[in-house]
């Protein structure tokens, strides 16, 4: 078991901590997101510090951190990138977007058209890009963090159930507490200059990714996710459930997981730790029961304790 790469990662939130206050579910999912390969989906307010903290994990862990704004007018080629020709050099030359980054950042991603939002596709599936027909692989590790608002707001554009499935994990934020707000005031000046130094290398990142897939997971704890998963897609209320990558992400993110706790294999808490995180953006409820006021959340925690917890 790498205990001096658990460190590692857990020096790496450590030093965020000190500008990033509040939100420490988020931090965790950064550090479950990398190791496991992932990709994390946003939602909350504006001004909470979401791309403060994404710039800052990408610092940390010796990335580069790139940022796109969503609008409705951006096309597949200005975060792909596109060939332009060079008068100098005589010849086509490639200009790379913003996805060739270790943690790209996108921002209000159902701002922009479904064309713009499908180029990501590839990228976040395949680690790969294809550009006129030629394609290139992306740095690693490689990071998606997308924000999107709430749904319904005015000039968005819906995520189809296939782009949303392809981030591993969702993370919905609200404001911070009055007390964690008012030290937010006392520290703003230290954090608007915040700069971390790498604590790691993407090297590094692929040697602990590694590491994380060696991690044991047993039968019962594989039964236990897919019991999970079956029992989410088969409730009443549920109109459209979980398909498998929503077991296979829950089954990668509890040995990301279970490597950051110091552990060598997985348990039951790890599993439900990360369900509410891997399952609510894959859940889509009948008209009639969101009338009533369900939500994700209330069919997460009712199958959690439900389903028989296997003995480790």
């Amino acid at each position: 078991m790498g205990e001096e790469e658990a460190k590692n990662i857990s020096n790496v939130l450590e030093a965020i901590r000190k500008y990033f206050l509040g939100y420490e579910d988020l931090l965790n999912l950064l550090a479950i997101a990398l190791l496991s390969e992932g990709h994390i989906l946003i939602e909350g307010p504006p001004g909470v510090g979401k791309t403060t903290v994404a710039k800052l994990f990408s610092q940390a862990i010796g990335g580069v951190f790139r940022r796109v704004q969503m609008t409705p007018d951006l096309l597949p080629s200005d975060i792909l990138g596109t060939y332009f020709y060079d008068m100098k050099k005589g010849e086509w030359v490639l200009r790379k977007g913003p996805v060739f980054s270790n943690v790209l950042f996108v921002d209000e991603l159902n701002r922009a058209p479904p064309r713009t939002q499908s180029a990501l596709l590839e990228a976040m599936q395949e680690k790969q890009v294809s550009i006129e027909g030629t394609t290139f692989s992306l740095p690693k590790p490689f990071l998606v963090v997308a924000t999107q608002m709430p749904v319904g707001s005015e000039g968005t554009y819906p995520l189809t159930p296939v782009l949303i499935d392809r981030f591993a994990y969702s993370c919905r934020l609200s404001y911070l507490e009055p007390s964690v707000e008012m030290g937010l005031l006392s520290r703003i000046d230290i954090i608007d200059e915040a700069r971390i130094d790498s604590i790691l290398s993407p090297r590094d990142i692929g040697e602990m990714q590694k590491m994380v897939r060696g991690i044991h997971v047993a039968p019962s704890i594989r039964k236990y996710i897919v019991d999970i998963v079956y029992s989410i897609r088969n409730s009443e209320e549920v109109l459209l459930g979980p398909s498998p990558r929503a077991s296979i992400w829950l089954y990668k993110g509890s040995r990301a997981l279970a490597f950051i706790n110091g552990m060598d294999y997985v348990i039951p808490d790890h599993v439900k730790y990360l369900a509410p995180y891997t399952l609510y953006h894959r859940i889509v409820l009948k008209p009639e029961y969101q009338a009533e006021g369900i939500d994700q959340s209330s069919i997460i925690s009712r199958v959690l304790g439900e389903v028989e917890v296997p003995k480790i």
